[in-house]
């Protein structure tokens, strides 16, 4: 299993992720929501180990 090299940089509720590569896509996170600009879901961080997610229609 090769290592994989992963690096977050948070702004504010803006969240910068990068890897091996170079930039590789940002989230948006206020409160318990968050989006990610990748996948383009919404997800709700839940109480406990739960959160939802909704996928972008289209």
């Amino acid at each position: 299993m090769p290592v994989q090299f992963r690096k977050n940089k948070k702004i504010g509720p803006f969240i910068f992720h990068f890897t091996q590569e170079g930039f590789s896509s940002w989230s948006f996170k206020l409160g318990p929501w968050s989006w990610n600009s990748r996948s383009r879901k919404n997800r709700v961080d839940l109480p406990g180990p739960f959160s939802w997610r909704q996928g972008s229609r289209g």
